[in-house]
């Protein structure tokens, strides 16, 4: 049985990793098919800024957010102006921190997706008049929406065993910032924290194994819809 502090624990990281895919979704869409239909000798340039967390030490990840979202940083002070508050060391960073790890995983699934999609369906879309929106939204998107599910999944379970980047931008404050991996962490290094340690990556291994189950799933019984 998790005790309340664990479950707490969860209860955060469950949260901060879905606002993370929430806060991410629209423009992982908007730049899988961007990446993915753009044809320019910059598109190569785009596609490595957007996967660049993926391969930066998560820590050097941590560390630059700091310095743009800390309080001393362009856009902390520019946050602190408007609003009082502050951005580092909060929930919202936890969510800012896992959003930005997990985001190329997402937008390298939703592109694959949408290369997926015949271009020619595209093209009797718009020759039939329908806008590019309208070609997107009805035609592309549903067809890639497996990709687009499956990227936000992996985006998901990376939010969940973010750890490098949100140590740094959002700290470990019990009950706001302290996330599974976090947790983790802190009990390895106090007395009779073992079973705590089993308890709460027992736990983190049945969420993700269940969030890619339920994602294939989906995008399985996507693939029957779409074949009817």
């Amino acid at each position: 049985m998790l005790t309340d502090a664990e479950i707490e624990v969860v209860r955060l990281s469950a949260m901060v990793a879905a606002w993370s895919v929430a806060v991410s979704i629209l423009p992982g869409i908007l730049l899988g098919w961007l990446l993915a239909r753009w044809n320019s000798p910059t598109r190569g340039v785009l596609q490595g800024a957007v996967m660049l967390p993926l391969v930066m030490p998560p820590v050097v990840t941590g560390y630059l957010l700091l310095w743009l979202l800390g309080r001393s940083g362009p856009l902390g002070q520019a946050w602190e102006a408007v609003s009082g508050g502050r951005i580092a060391y909060t929930t919202g960073a936890c969510v800012i921190a896992a959003a930005v790890v997990g985001f190329p995983l997402m937008v390298e699934g939703i592109r694959i997706a949408v290369l997926g999609v015949d271009p020619k369906l595209e093209m009797v879309s718009r020759s039939l008049g329908r806008g590019r929106l309208s070609t997107f939204l009805r035609v592309t998107l549903p067809l890639a929406l497996p990709g687009v599910i499956g990227g936000a999944v992996l985006s998901f379970a990376r939010a969940l065993g973010e750890f490098g980047a949100t140590i740094v931008l959002a700290g470990n404050v019990e009950g706001e910032t302290r996330t599974i991996p976090i947790a983790v962490y802190t009990l390895m290094n106090t007395t009779d924290g073992e079973a705590g340690v089993l308890r709460l990556v027992a736990v983190s291994v049945a969420m993700s194994l269940a969030a890619l189950l339920a994602a294939g799933w989906l995008a399985r019984r996507q693939r029957r819809r779409a074949g009817r």
